[in-house]
C-alpha cells in the first residue's frame, strides 16, 4: 500500500489557474448546465486549490476526491464506506494529474436539480458573484 501512496503522488498536479481553464474549455464545461467557465476554475479553487490529488474526510465517515473534491458517498466508491457511486467509478480514480474523470463526474453531478449547490464551496465563495476574474488573461 505504500507504493500505491507513492505513485498516487507522483501522479498529483496542482494546475495553474488559466492551465485548468484551458483544460476546462477544452471538455467542454464553458456553459455546461448554465455555469460559465469561471464558476468550474471558482469551485475548483476553493474545493482544492487545483490540487488533483485533495482528499478530505468528512464527519459522516465519507471522503472527498480530486480537484473538484467529489463525495464518495454518492459519487464514488472508496471501498470503505457505504455510496450509490452513481459516476461508477473508484474514488481514487480521481486523484490523478488527468482530470478527464473528475470533469466528467462533475458534469454528472451538475444534471441533478441542485446544480452547482452541491458543492457548499461554490454556493459560499461563488454563486452569484462576478467571477470574470478567474479566466482574466487566460488564452482561451
Amino acid at each position: 500500500s505504500l507504493l500505491g501512496c507513492l505513485i498516487t503522488a507522483n501522479e498529483a498536479k496542482i494546475f495553474s489557474r488559466c492551465e485548468l481553464a484551458y483544460m476546462l474549455h477544452e471538455e467542454g464545461l464553458d456553459g455546461y448546465e448554465g455555469y460559465s467557465l469561471a464558476n468550474w476554475i471558482c469551485l475548483a479553487f476553493f474545493e482544492s486549490g487545483f490540487n488533483s490529488a485533495a482528499e478530505d474526510d468528512n464527519a459522516d465517515g465519507s471522503t472527498d476526491y480530486g480537484i473538484f473534491q467529489i463525495n464518495s458517498r454518492v459519487w464514488c466508491n472508496n471501498y470503505r464506506s457505504p455510496t450509490e457511486n452513481l459516476c461508477h467509478i473508484p474514488c481514487t480514480d480521481l486523484l490523478s494529474n488527468d482530470i478527464t474523470d473528475d470533469i466528467v463526474c462533475a458534469k454528472r453531478i451538475v444534471q441533478d436539480p441542485q446544480g452547482m449547490d452541491a458543492w457548499e464551496d461554490w454556493t459560499m465563495h461563488c454563486k452569484g458573484r462576478d467571477l470574470s476574474e478567474w479566466v482574466d488573461g487566460c488564452d482561451l
